[in-house]
């Protein structure tokens, strides 16, 4: 949505916009109770949706939670948590660009300089499917294309 203005403003720079150019206004405002709705139930769920990311990764495959001999398991809480977090926000306003241009693209960096692509994977494609289990379908459908995004981003080689 952010960007969405931004490019809007400076396109229309010194004219009316069409209503082409401001239909993602009316679309977002349709949808603002639901995004709102969403935001809040994962909020409220966060606890829930990282405990069962971080068990269901551990039950798939124990030694991502490792490196070498070191446990991770608290550090790749606090990234699966932040991933939900900066993911949630990016619904909330509409602007998966922005999240896409400002964290992702430095985060994918990180994450190959350090060989994480198999972790971000799996905590991509988990989380998907617990938040399948704890939103709506509806509530669902704006948050998971943002995930998937995510994974695609952050989780290939």
């Amino acid at each position: 949505m952010l960007s969405q203005i931004q490019r809007l403003s400076q396109e229309t720079e010194g004219r009316y916009a069409s209503d082409e150019e401001i239909r993602f206004l009316a679309e977002y405002t349709r949808s603002f109770e639901l995004r709102v709705q969403t935001y809040q139930k994962l909020q409220a769920c966060e606890a829930t949706i990282v405990q069962q990311v971080q068990g269901k990764i551990r039950a798939t495959d124990p030694t991502l939670f490792r490196r070498g001999n070191e446990d991770v398991t608290a550090k790749c809480r606090q990234d699966i948590i932040l991933a939900l977090r900066y993911s949630t926000t990016a619904m909330l306003i509409d602007d998966p660009e922005s999240m896409r241009e400002q964290l992702l693209f430095w985060l994918q960096t990180i994450v190959r300089a350090f060989n994480k692509q198999k972790i971000s994977n799996a905590i991509y494609t988990i989380m998907q499917d617990v938040i399948k289990q704890v939103l709506t379908p509806n509530e669902a459908s704006l948050i998971l294309p943002i995930l998937e995004m995510n994974r695609r981003m952050l989780g290939t080689v």
